[in-house]
């Protein structure tokens, strides 16, 4: 284990902080039925972490956001970008160089409307990717529903990879629309798709790891875990098989500190060939900016 020095971080989800803390549950309304989810945690699974970053937007984030990354050896960060949080577009026109869009999109809202809204934000916007949450959609959207196609296919057409949140979510809604296994069919679909598996994929890592195995454009990024969670079957994929396929994703602003995140990075267990592609050659490939 060699933990290097000096590789030029790119952090597959960083972010500014949000401007609403609830925002998460306004737009899950429809979904949730808990009390603490309607009416309490300012976090979507604030009950999974603990010693969560306290901080407020101001005129300053994007500033603060790349003073961060400056700390912490950070290259570059693909951040959420919105067009009803102009603030998200305007740190990315700011910092074109270090902060890259990625554009969440919603099936449920309308098929049409939604890749037309991809289609603006590549062009406006200069996204390099698009993100999708199955479960956070009203109501939620499964990974290979068909409303998704016309978004994967706009992704295909545009050169977009797209981040997909996988595996059992963090707010407390039903968790089938992120079955791991649902990937194999929109991979047999869209074989020129790329795909990365966001939030993990617990508890189906093993599944993950043999879908990466079958599907050349099925990858894993590591947000929402600290390191020294990482799921043990994607380390040892690493180590062997899988160097090219893992991504790193840090998840601050969200949950995680930068001080925690990279104070057990040096811990985890990967050879040294992989740190350099873990920590930054594959994003580059993938997001098309290397």
């Amino acid at each position: 284990m060699v933990f290097p020095a000096g590789v030029g971080v790119v952090d597959t989800l960083m972010g500014l902080p949000n401007k609403d803390r609830r925002w998460w549950a306004t737009a899950m309304a429809g979904t949730l039925r808990d009390e603490d989810s309607r009416s309490g945690m300012t976090h979507p699974a604030g009950y999974m972490f603990k010693d969560l970053p306290d901080m407020e937007r101001s005129a300053t984030s994007a500033d603060d956001l790349v003073a961060a990354m400056d700390a912490f050896g950070v290259d570059k960060a693909l951040i959420p970008v919105s067009f009803e949080d102009e603030g998200t577009i305007a740190a990315v026109k700011q910092y074109p160089d270090r902060l890259l869009g990625s554009f969440q999109v919603d099936p449920s809202q309308g098929i049409v409307e939604g890749v037309r809204a991809l289609r603006r934000a590549h062009e406006e916007a200069g996204i390099v990717a698009a993100s999708f949450f199955p479960c956070g959609c009203t109501p939620p959207v499964p990974i290979d529903d068909r409303a998704a196609y016309p978004l994967y296919a706009a992704c295909v057409e545009l050169g977009l990879p797209v981040f997909v949140n996988a595996g059992i979510p963090g707010p407390r809604v039903p968790a089938t629309a992120q079955d791991v296994m649902r990937f194999d069919q929109v991979c047999y679909d869209f074989p020129e798709l790329t795909v990365v598996m966001r939030h993990g994929g617990e508890p189906w890592c093993d599944l993950a790891v043999k879908l990466m195995l079958k599907w050349p454009g099925l990858h894993w990024s590591s947000s929402a875990f600290a390191p020294k969670h990482y799921p043990r079957a994607i380390i040892d994929y690493a180590n062997t098989r899988g160097a090219d396929k893992i991504l790193y994703a840090g998840y601050f602003p969200y949950g995680l500190t930068l001080d925690r995140i990279f104070s057990e990075l040096p811990h985890v267990p990967l050879k040294a060939e992989v740190w350099p592609k873990f920590l930054r050659e594959n994003a580059l490939r993938v997001l098309g900016t290397a």
